[in-house]
This record gives structure tokens, sequence and C-alpha cells, in this order.
């Protein structure tokens, strides 16, 4: 039986994607090849890999504005090091928002002076800043848009006459918005877009090339432009099925059409917690995320009942991290709203039970 997959990532994908996936990797357009052993520098994947880079910018809405997409290795963890390397000469703001807002202050401070603008640490980064100044004399300014451990999503993002830039990872591609405000994005593949290995980064190329230090080839986002994302061998599955995601994702209507669907689901659950008595939502009601839905059971002797009332039912990947505890259901774009409804009612029948 199919699972319902509520994993934070690597995580649930069409399923019309993993058929198509699975048929390439036996045989890719008839090519008597699987899409896995083709040559990278290949007509075939170089189409592959112009297709994934032009769809990512159209669904955004960045085509013919300045912007280029590259699909890299080293998931975000290595964005978190190469925005500060090609971007970071003297001072950056970060808004941390998490356990990945954390990580990548880290790497920043390798690069220069990295002010805090605000911090949801003293509440376990249950909600969003808000209210806060922005200096006029940084390089740039950071956030991360979903919060996939606490259940968090910045809704209004900060204003700032320096670039702005978005760690996305967990939902890129999951609403309508005006990404132009960003001067660059980038996220990890595995929520939204594909399995785990590469990682999309757009990036408005007029911010690049201001910085007076070395910056090694394998970092330099100007390299892997001037490569068009084939500096070295990519990640070519990884990308292959992102690029099957993405005409998924166009075919279903875009970025409108998802966002309907994905409010559809987030209503779904957070109603079945505000009127359970017997759970209670771990983020602030007007910071929940629609992509990670973070919740804890108010009495946790039925912890036991409970989990194996889930698991009966077909349900996976719901345990909520440990910083966290509780339960944390991912919807990601391709999570169904019968895969939630299967879940909300097993959270209606604990009620009757208890």
């Amino acid at each position: 039986m199919k699972k319902h997959n509520f994993s934070a990532g690597p995580c649930i994908l069409p399923e019309e994607v993993f058929k198509e996936a699975s048929q390439a990797i036996l045989d890719y357009n008839n090519s008597g090849l699987s899409v896995i052993e083709i040559s990278h520098r290949s007509k075939d994947f170089v189409d592959i890999m112009e297709e994934a880079r032009s769809l990512a910018l159209e669904l955004l809405g960045l085509e013919g504005k300045g912007y280029k997409a590259l699909f890299l290795q080293g998931g975000a963890s290595t964005q978190f090091l190469m925005v500060a390397y090609n971007l970071l000469q003297n001072k950056a703001g970060y808004i941390n928002t998490g356990s990945w807002s954390d990580k990548a202050i880290k790497e920043a401070k390798l690069f220069g002076d990295v002010i805090e603008l605000a911090s949801s640490k003293d509440a376990n980064f249950n909600y969003i800043p808000k209210g806060y100044e922005v200096p006029e004399d940084l390089d740039y300014v950071h956030c991360t848009s979903n919060n996939t451990i606490f259940g968090t999503q910045i809704k209004d993002f900060p204003k700032s006459n320096a670039p702005l830039i978005c760690d996305m990872s967990s939902d890129i591609f999951s609403r309508q918005m005006d990404f132009s405000k960003f001067s660059l994005i980038y996220a990890g593949a595995q929520k939204n877009m594909g399995p785990a290995g590469t990682t999309l980064v757009v990036i408005k190329e007029d911010i690049l090339g201001k910085i007076n230090r070395q910056i090694p080839s394998m970092l330099d986002y100007q390299v892997h432009l001037g490569k068009a994302s084939m500096f070295n061998t990519p990640p070519v599955f990884a990308v292959y099925t992102s690029m099957l995601t993405l005409r998924w994702l166009k075919k279903l209507g875009g970025l409108a059409t998802i966002e309907e669907l994905n409010e559809k689901k987030a209503n779904l659950i957070y109603s079945e917690i505000d009127v359970n008595p017997l759970f209670k939502g771990f983020a602030a009601k007007e910071d929940r995320s629609v992509m990670n839905a973070t919740f804890t059971l108010v009495n946790e002797d039925l912890k036991e009942t409970f989990d194996a009332m889930w698991k009966e039912a077909g349900i996976n990947g719901v345990n909520g991290h440990r910083s966290v505890g509780g339960y944390r259901a991912s919807m990601y774009n391709a999570m169904t709203i019968e895969s939630v409804a299967a879940l909300v009612d097993v959270m209606g029948d604990l009620e009757r039970k208890a």
C-alpha cells in the first residue's frame, strides 16, 4: 500500500513524475540509454538542463528581468557559504528564525561583519519577528522564508535598499508573490522539486562582481553562470526529476493553482488542531507555515495510542523534530488533500476514543 508521506525531506513527489523518471532510468527517450548514463555534455542532457532552468524562471515570473537560474550541488548548506563568499564585503544583516538561519549566520561570519536584525530564539523560534529596523549600510539582507523544524513562514518580507537574499528550500514554488523583490533565491530540491542532490539558485546578475576577494571556482556564481550550470558534472538525475516536477507544476496551472491547493490542505489540518482539545499547535497562529504544520499532544500519555493509530492508517513521517518534539505534517506541493484528510481523521478518531 502506498503510504501517506508527510516526511520533511526528502519527501513526496508527484506520482506521474515518479513514473516518468523510473522509465527514464531504464530508457531515456527511446535512446537505448538510461538518463543516468547519458553524457552530461550530450544534447539530451543539455536540453534537460536548459528546460529546467527556463521553467524555474518562468514559474517565478522572472523571465526577462535580469535573472539566471542555476542547478548546483552541495545543498542549501553550501549556499550558506556561497552567498557570503560572493556578496559579503563589509556587513550583512540576517533574520534569525530557526536552525537553518543559525547555520547561515555561522558561515557568513567567516567573511565579514554579520548582524542579527531580529531573532525569535527567545521563544524557541515559534514566531516570525516583526517591527525591526534594517540599517542602510548592508551588503545584503538574508532571510529564510519557511522553517521546516518549527513550522513558521514569513508572510511579509523585510524591506531594504540592500539586495534581499532568501533561503526558500522548503516553500519554493508553493505560493504566488513578487519574486523580483529578491536578488538571490536558493532552495534545496528535496522538498518541492526533486530528489536530494541538486540546489536551485536564482540570481539577479547585476549583484555579482562587486567583491574584491578571490573566490574558488566551484564557489563562484559567475563561473557557474558562465558555464550554464555545467562547470562540472551536474547531478543529472536530480536535475532531470526537478525538470519533470516543474513541468507538472506548469501543467497544473502554476503557482496560482498550487497556492490554492496548499491553502486548502493547511486549513484542513490547522482547523483540526484548533478544535481538537487533545492537540495544540506549536507555531504562532499568524506565522503558521502552509508547508509544515507542527503540533503536540496536550496529554503525552496518549502518544503510544496515537502513534499506533496513524501508523495503522498508512501514515509516514509525522514525528516532530527533536528540538520541538510532538508532530510535524509536511504538506509539500505533491501532497494530496486526501492524505491530509487521512491524518485529520486519525486525530478526530483519537478524540472520540479518549
